[in-house]
């Protein structure tokens, strides 16, 4: 029979082995995000924010240093650098012109799409090598992690 011990140094243990995998798989997805994001002069900051953008109608530079962890000067130099790209435009509210919001540019929508589709292109050649029930369950994991990073 496992003790309280047993069982928590058993889960510790998985989930170094899965942190081992997250940095690994991580650093791979980031290599060939690289590649793409190099041939658009694109930071990997800029290009989360550029994903942010895609799913909002427009965000504040408030919203962006809060999405991204910056300061508000941090979060102006990646709008600075997007906005000469022609990947996002700034406008300004109507009801208060000193209030700046963002909002992604068809040129950012067609980058993000992109590298979307090079994701979703890995995504298709890693499930084509597992069964039914191995792509339910990773769909199934997935699901329950995305819930997770989402809440905290």
């Amino acid at each position: 029979m496992q003790t309280i011990d047993d069982t928590a140094s058993t889960i510790r243990e998985d989930a170094s082995k899965l942190a081992d995998f997250i940095m690994f798989t991580q650093r791979s997805f980031l290599l060939n995000l690289s590649r793409e994001l190099n041939k658009g002069n694109v930071s990997f900051a800029q290009f989360f924010l550029l994903g942010y953008l895609a799913n909002e109608s427009f965000l504040t530079m408030t919203d962006i240093s809060r999405k991204m962890g910056h300061s508000t000067a941090a979060a102006t130099g990646l709008v600075d650098r997007l906005e000469k790209l022609g990947y996002v435009q700034r406008l300004h509210a109507s009801e208060d012109r000193r209030k700046v919001m963002v909002q992604i540019t068809e040129k950012g929508v067609e980058l993000v799409g992109r590298i979307r589709e090079d994701i979703v292109g890995n995504l298709v050649d890693l499930m084509v090598d597992l069964d039914q029930g191995e792509q339910d369950a990773l769909l199934a994991t997935y699901g329950k992690i995305s819930t997770f990073v989402r809440s905290n």
